[in-house]
């Protein structure tokens, strides 16, 4: 069994053509080439007061909790 994946998923960014231009123009000052990708976070969107309530389980267990989306 593997474990569940902790960080985002990486997936390449839609970009329109003025962010093409800021990536051309980056590459060129860098000298190498960029890629540009959007992550897609595999974490729960939680509220304020959720998060609250997983910070209290996490510091009554001593642990790190972390909340993942639904599927």
């Amino acid at each position: 069994m593997s474990a569940p994946p902790t960080g985002p998923d990486l997936r390449p960014a839609a970009l329109d053509d003025a962010a093409l231009d800021a990536i051309h123009r980056l590459e060129q000052r860098l000298g190498t080439p960029v890629v540009a990708y959007e992550a897609a976070s595999p974490y729960a969107d939680l509220s304020e007061e959720q998060l609250a309530e997983i910070q209290r389980t996490e510091a009554d267990l001593g642990v790190r909790l972390l909340a993942f989306r639904q599927v």
